[in-house]
């Protein structure tokens, strides 16, 4: 894991390369993506917990 001067050097870099004036619209997007990567999974959780339940209305057969 990098330490203190790494991480100074790491955001130096990023200011460089992106310029400041697009690094808020970069995390802005990388927020909104994550939101809906969590949104995504949280559906698919859903629909394949709905999928592994039995029905209440079937009734075993003998």
């Amino acid at each position: 894991m990098p330490g203190g001067p790494e991480i100074w050097i790491i955001i130096a870099l990023v200011v460089v390369l992106f310029g400041g004036a697009r690094l808020p619209k970069i995390a802005r997007n990388l927020g909104r993506a994550q939101a809906e990567l969590k949104k995504g999974l949280a559906e698919g959780n859903a629909e394949a917990n709905k999928d592994s339940k039995p029905e209440g209305n079937a009734t075993p057969q003998a």
